[in-house]
């Protein structure tokens, strides 16, 4: 068994690095919060984000899967879009609790579905003063030669959003402490 995972690392880890060795697009948000990276990255670190932002946007999200894990490296979310129709999965790839660093790499649908060969979400949370940090979030991605006449690129106005719902759940529930 020890084998089995530690081969599924590798391929994952693998595939990673050969993603990050192409010429990859990229999307990015920025949104300051003022709210202590800490607390931030509490909502980040595992699930919470995802499942605040599906109870937040129910018009967009109809449904948050967890197909593995507890919200460390090699957890699979699948993300079911309302009408019901679309969906996204992904797997973590990295969780660094040290720099507040989460990483996902699409499995698919999303981008990958329209023409993309690898789509990577990450989001760093970045101390700014000991009361206010930045949520970075990143969508870098590659397009397949016969689809780049079509410039498919993945979406990030959801992760916008989540960071948003972020900072007001976080602010709210900062000024009720």
């Amino acid at each position: 068994m020890l084998k089995q995972v530690s081969f599924i690392f590798f391929l994952i880890f693998s595939s990673y690095m050969r993603a990050e060795s192409q010429d990859l697009k990229h999307l990015t948000n920025e949104l300051e919060v003022n709210v202590a990276a800490s607390r931030v990255w509490e909502l980040y670190r595992h699930l919470g984000i995802s499942m605040l932002t599906a109870q937040q946007l129910k018009n967009v999200i109809q449904n948050v899967q967890v197909l593995e894990g507890d919200g460390g490296v090699g957890t699979m979310l699948k993300l079911t879009f309302a009408p019901g129709n679309l969906s996204y999965t992904e797997r973590f790839i990295e969780v660094n609790d040290e720099k507040k660093v989460k990483v996902a790499k699409g499995l698919e649908g999303g981008c990958l579905a329209i023409g993309c060969s690898v789509q990577i979400v990450r989001f760093d949370i970045v101390e700014k003063t000991s009361d206010s940090c930045i949520i970075k979030s990143d969508i870098a991605y590659a397009v397949k030669e016969e689809f780049e006449a079509n410039d498919p690129k993945p979406n990030i106005q959801l992760l916008a959003a989540a960071a948003q719902i972020a900072k007001r759940f976080l602010e709210s529930s900062k000024n009720d402490a």
